[in-house]
């Protein structure tokens, strides 16, 4: 096993900048400060993601403060420009984080390709998306695909789609997900994340929208090599994301969670490690003489003991010694030799 073990860590800040560039920037600054390897946002045109007609999910109106219930609406309000991305782009270069959003309609894929993007990040809705899975694996670069709102033969037809488009199968990265802000404990079901490497051959990782941050580290702990996690400057802010999001604070601490189970982690080898093998002597025991023994007395269950420390006779060697005459006269507590 490695234990050079480095998590991709993508901090999620999507729309929660609430379409300020100023803010967006912040949050930059919150990435970075938390020692991320990505901030991530999102890039689409509200007229080519959703219809006149579409109605925000129950949770988008549940936290939209607005009595427009209507998708459109809603994203109109959370774009950035093109222009934005790019002083994004400058920006997150500024302050030593990595750039990176995720494309939602066909020329936002286009226009994240000129920008270099290192990776794609594939949202859950858009994993039955045909025409877009096509247009980003002629890119002929690396996919992160969230896997939420699906079971396992969709996350297959999609992979499999992916691989006839001839995107390498070590290129793809799959993040078990659970489309719901937030997502219930009971819901989680991290052992899914487990079940779709071992059935499908790929990279995994979990893209994150429960409270706290318990599990994504323990996603990490399971094997994860890509956490995804939405942050917030303020819980409190309307829009959609923000109440399942972490703030700055949080979201460093997630960071520095995962980094030590990374090093806890290991190489999976058993061994003794110099920060403990110092402590052998004092915690080990030896056989000693529980009583007087005297020279040519045989050595019984009953006149040996087993004490700290152990720099004596290892009690594994135990029965080698009982039945056996003593050599010499031997004190109580005074170490056996054989």
């Amino acid at each position: 096993m490695n234990n050079n073990r480095h998590t991709l860590i993508i901090a999620e800040a999507g729309v929660n900048h609430n379409g300020s560039l100023e803010m967006a920037k912040k949050m930059v600054d919150a990435a970075a400060d938390a020692g991320v390897d990505y901030v991530k946002f999102q890039t689409f045109c509200s007229e080519l993601l959703v219809t006149a007609s579409a109605a925000q999910a129950d949770y988008q109106r549940r936290e939209a403060q607005s009595e427009d219930s209507s998708q459109l609406a809603m994203l109109r309000k959370l774009e950035l420009s093109h222009a934005d991305h790019l002083a994004l782009v400058d920006y997150c270069k500024q302050k030593g984080v990595k750039f990176l959003s995720t494309a939602f309609d066909l020329p936002s894929v286009d226009f994240l390709d000129s920008l270099g993007v290192d990776f794609w990040k594939v949202p859950s809705g858009e994993i039955t998306n045909l025409p877009y899975l096509r247009k980003i694996a002629a890119t002929h670069r690396p996919i992160v695909m969230s896997t939420g709102m699906s079971d396992l033969d969709t996350v297959r037809e999609s992979l499999d789609f992916l691989l006839g488009e001839g995107v390498d199968r070590k290129d793809i990265t799959l993040l078990h997900c659970n489309t719901e802000y937030p997502t219930p404990f009971a819901d989680v079901n991290l052992n899914a994340m487990i079940t779709m490497r071992n059935e499908l051959g790929v990279a995994i990782g979990y893209s994150d929208h429960t409270l706290g941050i318990e599990v994504p580290v323990a996603a990490v702990a399971l094997g994860a090599e890509v956490i995804e996690k939405h942050f917030t400057l303020d819980r409190n802010l309307p829009g959609p994301d923000h109440k399942a999001s972490l703030l700055p604070d949080e979201l460093k601490a997630m960071v520095l969670a995962i980094r030590n189970i990374e090093k806890a982690l290991g190489t999976g080898l058993k061994r003794v490690t110099d920060s403990e093998a110092k402590n052998i002597v004092a915690a080990r025991k030896s056989i000693v003489a529980a009583v007087a023994i005297k020279a040519g007395e045989v050595f019984t269950e009953e006149n040996l003991a087993v004490k700290r420390p152990g720099n004596g006779l290892s009690p594994m060697k135990w029965y080698d010694v009982v039945g056996r005459q003593a050599s010499r006269d031997y004190q109580p507590d005074e170490p056996i030799e054989i």
